[in-house]
This record gives structure tokens, C-alpha cells and sequence, in this order.
């Protein structure tokens, strides 16, 4: 067989390379043009904001620190942190363990399009939709859950308007929300496990529980982490639900870190400070994504 022909050191790469460049680079042009224009630039934007006081209405004031040694002393800012890190938990837990099942019965039981696509379904309807339709269903007078509560004998709820119910309501709903598409994505790697294992243990006594794990969870350690960074990242960026519904009330037991931002920035205009609590959280995130992938061995499997 003849040797493939190469080009000699230090000549310059052949046409068709240079064409190849000029192709990948048409192709890749318009995603670094976005990524340029809506992510690495509004970042280095709102990071100089942070050190500025800056109202939108004159130009920004370099301040230095002063944004980041007021976030330190901010009793709201820490509420609204703490809050934020009682819906994320709430939220986390039971979406997590909920989609888990979920998806080890449609895997066990079912491969219907169908029943994904209902279990998907409400993925697809706006947040801001779901939002207000729970927030109508439940009304402590006029909705329907209170309704059926009453009828069975028991107090009514405030279930958005009680300190102590809201976190876990607007939590609860937003899990009725992402279940299906988190469901889905740890059924996607529960296909990819080899049925030959699950035979094999059953072949040596196992029983589903030993087989649930000792099988099917170390197994699906890299779909986890995959699902608890997506599903952490996204419960910290709630605000919709809280903007549509308590407006980070009453007495702020639902001012999550994202309504606080927005309150700081196109309330009272303070955009400086809203852009420091921004850098803030940023850094919190990146901390707590990192930490998990590590912990959790993201790059490992077990598969062969």
C-alpha cells in the first residue's frame, strides 16, 4: 500500500485546507457572533457595572469595591439567599427522586411515544402560564384545591399568600413543570445501560432493589450529574413564577436572589448594585457546579 502523501515541514497547507478553514469558520461565525454579542459581552459589561454606581440615567461612577463590602452587610441580600436556597433544595429533592421513578417505570413498563409526549407536555407550556394557572387553582377563596380542601373538612391554605407555604408551593409547581423533561432525560440514560447486566445479576439471584442499586444508579452517575447541574442551575435562576405571582412576598419569604436583582435594577434603578449581587451569584453558581461534577465523578462510568 502506498504511503499517504503528506506536505512537506514548513510549506504552507494545502487549498482544500484553507478551504475547509474559511467553511468552518462561515459555519461558526454566526454562534460566536451570538456568543460574542449576548454572553461574553453583557458579562464583562455587568462585571465593570459592578464596580460603578451607575442609576441608567447618568454615566456609571466608579466606586471601586463599595458595591461588593454594601452586599456584605445587606440583611436582604442574605434573606433573599436563604430563601432562594429553601426553594433550590425543595425543588432539587423532590423533582429529582419523582423524575427517577418516573423514569425507571416508563423504562420498566412502557416505550410509548405517546406517554412521553403527555409526560413532556407540561414542559412545553410557558412558566408564566403555569404560574398563573396555579396561582388561580390555588386562590384561597375562589380556587379549586382550597375548594376540595374545605370540602374534605379542613382549613383552607394560603398556599401563596402564607409565609411558611409559599417557598414550597411555587417550588412544587415549578417540579410539576421540569418533572417530564428531567424524567425524560434520566430515561435516556437508563437506555443506555446493557440489558446483559440486569440479566446477568437476575441469572445470580438479584432482586430489583439490589439491581436498582447496584446496577442501574452507579450506572447512570454520569446522566445524574448531568441532570442535578441542570436542574441546580436552573432552580437558582427562578423568577418568573415569583414575579407573577407574590412579587417576592409577604414580607419577602419569597425574595429569591434573581427577583432581588430585578427589584435593584428596574426598581430602583440601582444598577450597579444589582449588577455586583449578579457577579455574586455567578460565583456562587460556578462554585457549587464545580464542587457537584467533582463529588459526583462526572467524567467516570462504570459502563465498559
Amino acid at each position: 500500500m502506498a504511503a499517504p502523501l503528506t506536505a512537506p515541514a514548513g510549506n504552507p497547507p494545502p487549498a482544500w485546507r484553507k478551504r475547509e478553514r474559511r467553511a468552518a469558520f462561515v459555519f461558526l461565525a454566526p454562534a460566536l457572533l451570538g456568543f460574542l454579542t449576548f454572553f461574553a459581552w453583557p458579562t464583562l459589561r455587568g462585571l465593570y457595572l459592578s464596580l460603578t454606581d451607575y442609576d441608567l440615567l447618568t454615566a456609571p461612577d466608579f466606586s471601586g469595591l463599595d458595591n461588593y463590602r454594601r452586599l456584605l452587610h445587606d440583611d436582604v441580600f442574605w434573606n433573599s439567599l436563604w430563601v432562594t436556597l429553601k426553594y433550590v433544595l425543595i425543588n432539587i429533592t423532590v423533582q429529582t427522586v419523582v423524575a427517577l421513578f418516573l423514569a425507571v417505570l416508563m423504562h420498566r413498563l412502557t416505550k410509548s411515544v405517546v406517554i412521553r409526549g403527555v409526560v413532556l407536555l407540561p414542559y412545553l407550556i410557558s412558566n408564566v402560564v403555569v404560574a398563573l394557572l396555579w396561582y388561580c387553582m390555588a386562590d384561597y377563596n375562589l380556587g379549586i384545591i382550597n375548594g376540595v380542601i374545605d370540602w374534605a373538612g379542613f382549613d383552607r391554605i394560603g398556599f401563596f399568600g402564607d409565609e411558611q407555604w409559599a417557598i414550597p408551593t411555587i417550588a412544587l409547581v415549578n417540579v410539576w413543570r421540569h418533572l417530564g423533561y428531567t424524567a425524560l432525560l434520566i430515561f435516556a440514560g437508563l437506555q443506555a445501560i446493557n440489558r446483559d447486566v440486569y440479566e446477568a445479576a437476575a441469572v445470580d439471584g438479584a432482586g430489583e432493589f439490589r439491581m436498582f442499586t447496584r446496577i442501574t444508579l452507579p450506572l447512570l452517575r454520569p446522566v445524574m450529574a448531568l441532570v442535578l447541574v441542570v436542574t441546580l442551575i436552573g432552580s437558582w435562576q427562578i423568577f418568573d413564577t415569583v414575579a407573577v405571582t407574590t412579587q417576592g412576598g409577604p414580607v419577602d419569604a419569597t425574595r429569591v436572589v434573581q427577583y432581588y436583582i430585578y427589584d435593584q435594577a428596574f426598581q430602583r434603578f440601582d444598577f450597579g448594585y444589582a449588577s455586583a449581587i449578579s457577579v455574586a451569584l455567578f460565583l456562587i453558581l460556578a462554585v457549587i457546579a464545580f464542587l457537584q461534577l467533582r463529588l459526583m465523578r462526572a467524567g467516570d462510568s462504570d459502563q465498559s
